[in-house]
């Protein structure tokens, strides 16, 4: 059975639809498998039109949610783009929750511009999560350098401001973090899924003396895994860890925070790193980058982060189906 990809093309007046047309165009060719594009006809066609080699549209569906209509030439960040971005992942998620798409790709948003456009968002994580209720969702992010070292990194806070980790971490965020990595990484069909869990503070809390995070709440969560058979080992120090993972000790890491997972993993992977939403009821990929608005509109947007979120899909819809 062909594969079914919806895409949302994210903010339009970002990259977002540069960067899913040249992914398209270079990955068309792939004959099992079919998208549904989420966005506004009338830019794609545009754009499709100044990029070379454009899309056959002829072999995509292009939904628009209606009643949005964009009017042309939107100033960056504008609010309509921004409701639009929403309606379209509202539209695209409700596709893949009615067994209609079997993955989403979802281009890059812009909180600020959303937020300012009215709408609540901290991110399309975790909107994503609520809108399929799902209560036990990680953000995993993963990629490879040049000589194809990967990191796979999950988080067990997202969107959080520093001054407020501490707080909202708890064991069951720590535990849903490492027990999705390590099913994240059998869906990868990788040979072995041994986990790898940073601490919160420098030195793991150095015995309690940098903070007690490390013994009440992320050890307990370790314990809790190891007895469900899950091949987990930390609390170890943030800055040993990621080198004993990028070296291979390691096929996932679990990070505390959004900042201690993803400067390792995009300083090696910037240009192919992937967003996966683990927990969710359908398969979610995401380009690592935002909106890039300095260069939207220059033809110059580089689209390997949205070609290997749209390769990592496919993977993952193989592997399904062959279970």
């Amino acid at each position: 059975m062909a594969a079914r990809i919806a895409i949302t093309v994210g903010d339009v007046t970002g990259v977002g639809p540069e960067v899913t047309l040249k992914a398209l165009a270079a990955e068309l060719p792939e004959e099992d498998c079919s998208y549904l594009l989420f966005g506004d006809p009338e830019q794609l066609s545009d754009l499709n039109a100044r990029l070379s080699p454009g899309v056959d549209f002829a072999k995509l569906r292009v939904v628009v949610q209606k009643p949005i209509k964009l009017p042309a030439h939107l100033p960056k960040g504008a609010p309509e783009a921004a409701r639009a971005a929403l309606g379209w992942l509202h539209a695209a998620t409700a596709e893949c929750l009615a067994g209609q798409a079997d993955a989403l790709v979802t281009g890059p948003v812009n909180k600020e511009a959303i937020l300012r456009a009215g709408e609540k968002l901290v991110g399309q994580t975790e909107f994503l999560s609520d809108l399929a209720g799902a209560k036990h969702t990680s953000m995993m992010l993963l990629g490879a350098d040049d000589r194809d070292r990967w990191l796979r990194v999950a988080l067990a806070t997202t969107h959080v401001p520093i001054r407020e980790v501490a707080a909202q971490l708890s064991e069951e965020k720590v535990f849903d973090a490492i027990a999705n990595a390590a099913q994240a990484c059998r869906d990868l069909g990788l040979p072995r899924a041994r986990v790898g869990v940073c601490g919160l503070n420098p030195h793991a809390g150095e015995g309690g003396h940098f903070g007690n995070e490390e013994s009440t709440t992320i050890k307990p969560a370790i314990d809790r895994a190891q007895k469900q058979g899950i091949d987990v080992q930390g609390p170890f120090s943030a800055d040993t860890l990621f080198y004993h993972a990028f070296r291979g000790d390691y096929e996932a890491v679990v990070a505390m925070y959004h900042d201690q997972g993803l400067v390792p993993l995009k300083m090696i992977a910037f240009e192919r790193g992937v967003n996966w939403t683990l927990g969710l009821p359908f398969i979610r990929t995401s380009p690592d980058h935002g909106t890039a608005y300095d260069i939207a509109g220059k033809g110059v947007a580089d689209p390997r982060s949205m070609i290997a979120s749209l390769r990592l899909a496919r993977q993952l819809i193989r592997a399904k189906q062959k279970t």
